[in-house]
């Protein structure tokens, strides 16, 4: 096995996909026609969007991702060399900040922020 996609289930796909390009720098790879499924540009492991009404025809029930409750005990991690640019990006954007950089005892620098559907995202340095 190996991980083959993240995937955020969003009441507005190309919203989402608008942000993240904003937010984090990403780009489309692949947007459907349909509006109810996109990926990002993300490496091997493909970041992808779905929107709730797809969600709901695969799985019969599930906490809709929204920024008016908590996150999910879940976070999507974004790995950059320049950690505060990337914060200060994502939050120019729109992304509400949760902790600003700071290093961890590892030696890692980690940030958190909250995209525009709520989502946990950690943004990180590369790590070793």
């Amino acid at each position: 096995m190996k991980l083959g996609y993240v995937i955020i289930y969003t009441n507005n796909v190309e919203a989402s996909v608008t942000f993240y390009e904003k937010a984090f720098a990403l780009s489309r790879r692949f947007v459907h026609e349909s509006g109810q499924y996109a990926e990002m540009e993300t490496g091997s492991t493909a970041l992808a969007f779905v929107g709730d009404e797809l969600a709901q025809s695969n799985v019969a029930s599930y906490r809709k991702n929204t920024p008016a409750q908590e996150p999910a005990g879940i976070e999507v991690a974004l790995v950059s060399d320049d950690l505060d640019a990337a914060y200060q990006r994502a939050v120019a954007a729109g992304a509400k900040p949760v902790n600003p950089p700071q290093t961890k005892p590892w030696g890692q620098q980690v940030a958190y922020v909250l995209d525009n559907n709520g989502v946990l995202i950690e943004l990180a340095t590369p790590m070793g």
